[in-house]
C-alpha cells in the first residue's frame, strides 16, 4: 500500500489548520512551540505546525504510560523515567474510574511545570456498573456534567481523552446484553455529545483499539467506531512479543489465522476506513525475551529507521513495566531490563522525529 498519499493529504489538514509555527515559544495557552526536525536553532514555519487537534505535521509526540497504581502519584514516577531516558515527555498517559473527576491536582502539575510542556491522554470508562446500552440512554450524564464543570474551573488547556478503551475484548452479541458492538458506538456518541452540550471544548475525543487482528475480522468490528464527527484521534495498544520482529510488524500484526487470509494489520486497515485521523500508540511496547538480550535493542533501533514509512501515527507512549498482566515470559516490557536496551531506548528518543519542539 503506497502509505505516501495519506501522508500529502494530512499534511494539507494540518496546514490548513495549523494554530503554531515551529520555533517559537509555547504558542497560545495549550499549544507548545516546535523546533525544527533537524534539531536546529531556527525553524520554518510552513513546514512544521501544529493543529488544532494538536497533531504535529512533523514527527510525533513522545510519551509515557507508566505502571501506576490507581491512588499513587505519578509525578515521582513521570520524573524518575524522565531521568531514565535523558528527556522529558510530551505526553502522560493515565487512567481513571467512573466516579473521578480529572485531571487531578498531581495530572495538572505536570502539565504547569516550569520548562515542560507535558500534556495528558487520560483513559476513562464512564460504564462502570452500568451497561453501554445504559450510558447511551443518558445513565453517566450526572458524572459527564460534573466532570465538564471540572474542567471548566480546573484544567481548561486541551487533552485527549480516551472513552473506555479497547471493547473488542468486551462484546457481547446478545441483543439485550447491552454491551454489543452498536451499544458501545451509541455510547461513545452520547458521552462526546454530552460533554459538547455542556461546553467542554478543550477535550479531544480519542477512540483507542486493541488492534488485534482476531477480533478485527469479526463481522461486528467495524460497528464500534463512532464516526468521523464524534472521533478526534484513534489509537490502538500493540506489544511486540519474541514473534514481532521489527515496528512493521508491530504496527501490522496479524495472526497466524488471519495470515492465511491475506488480512491487513492495524495501520493498513486504519488507511481504509478512518485514513483522515492521526493515530496514536497509547501503549506500546516491547518484551523482553528470555535468553535474547540482544533484541529489545535492534526493535528500537528498528522503530528510528521504519518510522518515517508510518506518517499517520502522531503520538507514542511507552507502556513501561517489569510485569505487564497477560504477557509471555513475565511481561517484563520495560526499557531498562538491560544497558543495551536502556542505551538504545534514549537514542531513540533522541531522534528528530520524536523531538518536534524545544
Amino acid at each position: 500500500m503506497d502509505r505516501r498519499m495519506p501522508w500529502r493529504a494530512f499534511l494539507a489538514l494540518a496546514t490548513a489548520t495549523s494554530l503554531v509555527a515551529c520555533g517559537g515559544g509555547p504558542g497560545g495557552d495549550d499549544l507548545p512551540g516546535l523546533s525544527d526536525r533537524s534539531g536546529g536553532a531556527s525553524a520554518t514555519p510552513d513546514k512544521c505546525t501544529v493543529s488544532a487537534k494538536l497533531v504535529p505535521s512533523c514527527g510525533a509526540w513522545w510519551g509515557v504510560t507508566p505502571a501506576v497504581g490507581a491512588r499513587q502519584d505519578p509525578s515521582s514516577i513521570v520524573h524518575a523515567y524522565e531521568r531514565q531516558i535523558g528527556r522529558p515527555v510530551d505526553i502522560y498517559h493515565g487512567y481513571h474510574s467512573t466516579n473521578d473527576l480529572f485531571p487531578t491536582a498531581s495530572e495538572i502539575a505536570l502539565t504547569r511545570e516550569s520548562g515542560r510542556h507535558r500534556m495528558l491522554v487520560l483513559n476513562w470508562k464512564p460504564d462502570s456498573g452500568k451497561t453501554w446500552r445504559q450510558v447511551a440512554a443518558g445513565a453517566a450524564d450526572a458524572q459527564i456534567d460534573r466532570e465538564a464543570a471540572y474542567l471548566k474551573s480546573h484544567f481548561t488547556k486541551k487533552f485527549w481523552l480516551v472513552i473506555h478503551h479497547e471493547p473488542e475484548e468486551e462484546v457481547k452479541t446478545g441483543l439485550n446484553s447491552g454491551y454489543t458492538a452498536e451499544d458501545y458506538r451509541k455510547m461513545f456518541r452520547h458521552v462526546v455529545t454530552e460533554f459538547r452540550s455542556q461546553g467542554a471544548r478543550n477535550i479531544l475525543f480519542t477512540m483507542v483499539y486493541m488492534g488485534y487482528s482476531g477480533y478485527m475480522v469479526k463481522p461486528w468490528f467495524k460497528d464500534l467506531y463512532p464516526g468521523d464527527s464524534y472521533v478526534d484521534w484513534v489509537g490502538f495498544d500493540p506489544f511486540a512479543k519474541s514473534n514481532i520482529k521489527d515496528f512493521p510488524g508491530l504496527l501490522n500484526k496479524v495472526a497466524a489465522p488471519q495470515q492465511s487470509l491475506g488480512f491487513p494489520g492495524f495501520y493498513d486497515y486504519s488507511n481504509k476506513y478512518f485514513p483522515d485521523k492521526p493515530l496514536m500508540l497509547s501503549e506500546w511496547a516491547v518484551l523482553e525475551t528470555p535468553g535474547d538480550p540482544g533484541r529489545k535493542p535492534a526493535f528500537f533501533r528498528n522503530v528510528a529507521k521504519e518510522f518515517a514509512n508510518f506518517p499517520r501515527v502522531k503520538a507514542l507512549a511507552y507502556y513501561n513495566t517489569t510485569h505487564a498482566v497477560n504477557m509471555p515470559d513475565g511481561g517484563n516490557t520495560s526499557i531498562d531490563a538491560t544497558p543495551s536496551a536502556l542505551k538504545a531506548f534514549r537514542t531513540l528518543g533522541k531522534s528528530p522525529e520524536f523531538n518536534v519542539r524545544r
